[in-house]
């Protein structure tokens, strides 16, 4: 019972304070689980960025490989749209022709990437392969001076609904 003139010091919450409570915790706890959800899907496409970087690296060593064993003429280390051998445009990604160049007229088929299956053994029934039908690559090369160019490599991937991009920029001089 209440005794006159005493006054309550001690009071609970009431229920509108435990309802904004509730809706900052649950505010709060879907950002948590946003950022979770994107660092997840980040590490699902770590072995795709890896490819796309591998991809655009292989495409310059092989601009390099024709410069430096001069097996192709200065000249001819440009896009086609500028009397060259690079095809322009984004390209599927295919095995290097006879050429030994990436992006060129004369690649092969679309690449796969091989690995061993369950018994770590290459070339059995349980390999696994991988089209990379995903991915497509552009090499675009630029006139800087007469002995200098820019080499910029774009590579493409479809990962769900996100195209990702990984770009590799560099320079190549006409001396080996």
């Amino acid at each position: 019972m209440r005794q006159p003139g005493r006054i309550l010091r001690e009071r609970g919450f009431t229920l509108v304070e435990t309802l904004v409570a509730s809706g900052v915790l649950t505010v709060g706890m879907l950002g948590v689980a946003a950022v979770f959800a994107r660092g997840l899907q980040r590490v699902g496409n770590s072995p795709l960025d890896l490819i796309a970087t591998q991809k655009a690296t292989e495409a310059v060593e092989s601009v390099y490989t024709a410069r430096d064993n001069h097996s192709h003429k200065w000249g001819e280390i440009r896009n086609v749209s500028n009397g060259g051998l690079f095809l322009d445009g984004f390209q599927p990604l295919r095995e290097a022709g006879p050429d030994g160049l990436m992006n060129t007229a004369d690649d092969g088929p679309i690449e796969r990437l091989v690995s061993a299956g369950p018994d770590n053994i290459l070339n059995t029934p349980d390999d696994e392969v991988l089209e990379l039908d995903m991915f497509t690559r552009k090499v675009e090369i630029t006139d800087l001076s007469p002995t200098l160019r820019q080499l910029r490599v774009i590579v493409h991937y479809q990962n769900g609904p996100e195209v990702r991009e990984f770009v590799l920029v560099t320079y190549i001089s006409s001396y080996a």
